[in-house]
């Protein structure tokens, strides 16, 4: 007698475990809106940045309407740097954050030190630029040398912020900059902050995040995807690198989703400000 296989009843519930199964044994993860091996997607991101690099600063400027230096100037007053500070600021590659931070610093001790305190401050004082894309980082020297600013103060590294290469309980502070929905797994970019900064030091991250206003959503979502990456290619001759950003940020995280994970991290003090009705969110945490 023939052996027959009845498939009728299994099928439907055989192709979602199946799908499952060959997911996870993948290990994909997103870019943009696609589903990516976990391996391919630091080198697909670094790709994206290596093309924007030389456009990065106007595309800002002609994306936000300039609105990210008011950004970044908040994100900075949150972290109340102070002379002496060693602080790192991750994906940085153009140096904005850190040139308001040494500004910043430079700017009390003009107000409150005498001149030869100020020299010996000055040498102690340490900002390093960590990006994991080289093009980038040569944006920042480019502007720092153009600007001025001292070599003992501003330290460039290329570097990895899932795997960073300082030492434990280093620095008195962290920020990340439109930089941690690229990194392929965020829960290791939080532990690795966790892990460098001192007790007391400040955890800080400005990134493009969720609307919930109805109306401004719907606009919010049209300005994304019609008209940042037609700006793109306007400006970068670049449509397919804006694109992904914009779908990124649709991928990050809410914010109270994303600040259960800093404090899994191990963060205290864990807090977040929405910016333009939540077009932009600055989290929060301490390490104590």
């Amino acid at each position: 007698m023939a052996l027959r296989v009845v498939t009728r009843n299994l099928g439907s519930r055989l192709l979602p475990m199946l799908s499952s199964t060959s997911l996870l044994h993948s290990h994909a993860t997103s870019f943009g809106f696609k589903e990516v091996p976990e391996e391919e997607k630091s080198q697909l991101v670094s790709n994206v940045f290596s093309s924007v690099a030389k456009n990065y600063d106007l595309m800002n400027d002609l994306m936000s309407g300039g609105l990210h230096r008011l950004w970044k100037d908040r994100l900075v007053s949150k972290l109340n740097p102070f002379p002496g500070m060693k602080h790192l600021d991750v994906a940085g590659g153009t140096g904005d954050v850190a040139f308001r931070i040494l500004d910043t610093v430079n700017s009390i001790k003009r107000r409150a030190l005498q001149d030869v305190l100020e020299d010996d401050l000055q040498e102690e004082t340490r900002i390093y630029v960590c990006d994991i894309n080289p093009n980038m980082l040569n944006v920042g020297k480019k502007r720092a040398l153009e600007r001025g600013y001292p070599d003992k103060s501003l330290l460039w590294v290329e570097g990895d912020a899932e795997a960073l290469c300082f030492e434990d309980s280093t620095m008195d502070g962290y920020t990340i900059a439109f930089g941690i929905r690229n990194v392929t797994h965020i829960e290791k970019a939080l532990a690795e902050a966790y892990r460098v900064l001192k007790r007391g030091g400040r955890f800080l991250c400005l990134e493009l995040s969720h609307v919930d206003i109805p109306v401004f959503k719907e606009l919010y979502d049209y300005y994304s995807f019609s008209v940042i990456p037609a700006i793109g290619e306007l400006v970068a001759g670049d449509r397919g690198s804006y694109q992904y950003l914009v779908e990124s940020v649709r991928r990050f995280p809410p914010q109270e989703k994303f600040a259960a994970m800093i404090s899994d991290a191990g963060f205290q003090k864990v807090e977040y400000e929405n910016l333009v009705g939540g077009v932009v969110a600055i989290h929060s945490g301490l390490k104590i």
